[in-house]
């Protein structure tokens, strides 16, 4: 019953972006691969070519670049409903420049790209899905995600998170999120401690 759940959100997901005809559907689903990832399990490691496109049933990742010095950078955190995966390392056939782990016990469906991104060439909803997806996220959400770094202060983007994820806090390591937000976890339990203050 669980797998047919997981199976209809990322249906779900497929059409809040485009409506989606059976036909294609049955293809979507034809390549359909359940994992199951212990916490802190390695999805996917810098260094290595991605294969598949990922979808969080259950659980959440977290991408992370480490740089020259061993400094731990995270570029994002993936919970429930989210696609992850290394959009360059399919697109480029090169190496992902970051790790994708489990943050904790996570279910993922796989979508072999290379079969899923045929089906797209060869299916009209498909590709308008693929747009639509790809200006979302990677154009108005990138843009507004840049925008904000820089217009908006550590607690307007740390308060846009929780509005985004309410549950975030009590799921993920104050380590992580204070990466993500490029503050250090000083200074978010600063940022938590007058949030609270006020409400």
């Amino acid at each position: 019953m669980t797998k047919k759940k997981y199976i209809s959100e990322l249906k779900l997901k497929f059409e809040s972006y485009a409506p989606l005809s059976n036909e294609s559907w049955q293809l979507i689903k034809s390549i359909i691969k359940f994992q199951d990832l212990a916490k802190d399990e390695v999805l996917l490691r810098n260094g290595q070519i991605a294969k598949d496109v990922h979808f969080i049933c259950k659980g959440a990742l977290r991408a992370y670049i480490t740089d020259y010095n061993g400094n731990v950078y995270t570029k994002n955190i993936f919970l429930e409903t989210d696609f992850a995966g290394s959009k360059v390392s399919y697109l480029q056939k090169t190496p992902s420049n970051f790790t994708l782990e489990a943050l904790e016990t996570t279910t993922i469906i796989s979508l072999d790209y290379k079969k899923y991104r045929n089906f797209i060439e060869e299916n009209i909803d498909l590709k308008n899905f693929y747009i639509a997806y790809l200006e979302k996220n990677w154009v108005i959400d990138k843009e507004q995600r840049e925008v904000s770094l820089v217009m908006e202060n550590a607690t307007e983007r740390y308060l846009k998170l929780l509005e985004k994820h309410p549950t975030i806090d009590q799921r993920i390591q104050k380590l992580h999120i204070a990466s993500h937000l490029g503050i250090t976890p000083t200074q978010l339990s600063r940022i938590r401690k007058n949030i609270s203050k006020k409400s």
